[in-house]
């Protein structure tokens, strides 16, 4: 059977589900522009598509978004018509339309069933917009309408939809009920057997060595953020190291912006908190503390080993893999009680929940931790277990997700609305 993904930065949340399909002997191409050239990968054939350059023109600041989608769209479709012309004929399309580029494969192969990864609906209230105060909307009034037109990649989308596949119940929520019940619930997937706790796990990293004997608080963002939680973190560090004169704290995170504003022009969120906090904090303690960038991913799984406490924080948006990783780690939690969250951590049981703007509250629940050996062993085997029983990706997830594709394509076909 002839199978085709589309992902932006492919593989991103297909990097098990594709492979396995092409395990099983199905014929799976990739479209996506990360690569140049064809290439393979782990039995998928990849093939590049070229962004239409757009031309000049004026549009509206709130079409912007869309129109950027809609380039790729464009490409993607141009491309899709050449793998038509060489006989590729996919039963099923399985794409994350969050970039656009899935808009018109229906255009090219009608019959082909479309199965859209559905991350998050955008919500003009309950989710992100309006949630920190000290970051508001550019303009009070128009920005629900700005975030409507952002779900205009979304309606399109939906339209022709046969299925769609979404990692968790909160990113369920956001979405219109219309469209839940054309929507599975199944996370990406964590490999617990790899991803485990080792009791002689050392970190050797920006010249230290540690181990589960050393006290080791982390934070993790993909970038160091505001919706993250990472300006309210640094904020309790002066507390933080004040109050743990014996704790190395590892920072790991880029300098870039995933999600929501961008920082003042040359400026980034990372050097911003820093000058916001450094004067708090004496050198002595301030050398404790460790900004480790983007590090290989044995390094990231490593200090999840010998972390004494791990803090999560973030806006009520998309669950990190990293949460999960931890988890799976047996890391001791320490984690804001938003939605997300809470779908995944219970205070006292499997984690410690606190209000993501309690710095106060931030440090005593991370000094509870690190002050309680017996506390954060049991917290770390709960949330273990929460995390294999839930997220393992062998024999909970991936299993799902086949499954999932197999009802895809036996789905009656969904008619693009006129």
């Amino acid at each position: 059977m002839d199978l085709l993904f589309i992902h932006n930065n492919f593989p991103g949340q297909f990097k098990h589900l594709a492979p396995a399909l092409a395990a099983k002997g199905h014929r799976v191409l990739a479209l996506t522009p990360r690569v140049d050239r064809p290439t393979k990968w782990e039995g998928v054939q990849i093939v590049p598509y070229q962004i239409v350059a757009p031309k000049a023109q004026q549009v509206h600041s709130w079409l912007l978004d869309m129109d950027t989608k809609l380039h790729r769209a464009e490409g993607a479709y141009r491309a899709a018509v050449e793998l038509k012309k060489q006989g590729f004929n996919p039963a099923a399309v399985i794409a994350h339309p969050g970039w656009g580029e899935s808009l018109f494969m229906k255009d090219v192969w009608p019959n082909a069933r479309l199965g859209l990864f559905c991350e998050l609906y955008y919500q003009a209230s309950d989710g992100g917009l309006g949630f920190d105060p000290e970051f508001p909307a550019r303009e009070n009034a128009t920005e629900p309408l700005r975030i409507r037109m952002k779900n205009l990649n979304n309606r399109l989308h939906h339209e022709v939809m046969d299925a769609g596949i979404c990692p968790t119940r909160f990113q369920l929520s956001t979405y219109p009920d219309a469209l839940k019940t054309k929507i599975t619930i199944s996370h990406d997937g964590i490999d617990t057997d790899a991803i485990r706790p080792n009791p002689e796990a050392r970190l050797e990293i920006a010249g230290l060595s540690l181990t589960k004997e050393d006290e080791v608080i982390t934070f993790v963002n993909r970038n160091l953020e505001p919706y993250r939680g990472y300006h309210i973190f640094m904020r309790a560090l002066p507390e933080l190291l004040k109050r743990r004169p014996n704790a190395q704290v590892l920072i790991v995170g880029g300098d870039s912006v995933s999600y929501g504003a961008a920082p003042p022009r040359g400026k980034t969120w990372k050097q911003i908190f820093i000058d916001e906090v450094r004067g708090q904090i004496p050198d002595a303690d301030w050398a404790r503390v460790h900004f480790l960038g983007k590090i290989p991913y044995d390094k990231f799984l490593t200090m999840l080993q010998v972390t004494s406490a791990h803090v999560y924080l973030t806006y009520p948006f998309v669950l990190s893999w990293s949460m999960i990783e931890a988890m799976a780690s047996e890391a001791p939690i320490i984690a804001n009680d938003v939605a997300p969250v809470k779908e995944v951590i219970t205070d006292g049981h499997n984690g410690l929940l606190v209000d993501f703007f309690d710095g106060e509250g931030i440090v005593n629940q991370v000094c509870r931790v690190l002050e309680d050996s017996e506390l954060a062993a049991r917290l770390g085997k709960n949330a273990r277990d929460l995390a294999v029983a839930k997220y393992d990706l062998k024999t909970v997830c991936l299993p799902c997700q086949l499954n999932w594709i197999e009802n895809l394509i036996a789905r009656p076909r969904t008619e693009p609305h006129d």
